[in-house]
């Protein structure tokens, strides 16, 4: 894994460790064959997406203790499924993207275009 480009060609850049985040919760939107929900993009969570994802049925702003999660906010970091943000994308709330640690396997079900127009140009 250390070796994981990003969608840009360059080394996959660490998300965030603050919530951690990652399939393998190390900080970065790795995956494996493991990571059937294809973790492997790097998102700024915007109130929108939250309302959407629990709409659909994940509900990311809830903590849970009993894995240690601790329930997202507006501008946190996190490594997200591909498909859900294509599906965001598509609906027009799909949260800001940290292309830098977005791995390059986004690109099995993202158009790289798409991700650029929703690029985080900021931090």
């Amino acid at each position: 894994m250390t070796d994981a480009k990003n969608v840009l060609g360059t080394p996959l850049e660490c998300c965030c460790t603050s919530p951690m985040t990652g399939f393998y919760r190390d900080g970065y939107c790795n995956t494996g064959g493991q990571d059937y929900g294809s973790h492997v993009v790097c998102v700024k969570v915007t109130p929108a997406f939250l309302q959407f994802s629990k709409a659909q049925g994940n509900d990311l702003s809830t903590p849970v203790p009993m894995y240690d999660f601790p329930g997202l906010k507006p501008g946190d970091r996190w490594c997200l499924c591909a498909s859900r943000w294509q599906e965001a994308f598509e609906i027009g709330v799909a949260p800001p993207v940290i292309l830098a640690a977005t791995h390059v396997r986004a690109l099995e079900a993202i158009a790289l275009e798409d991700l650029q127009k929703h690029a985080l140009t900021s931090a």
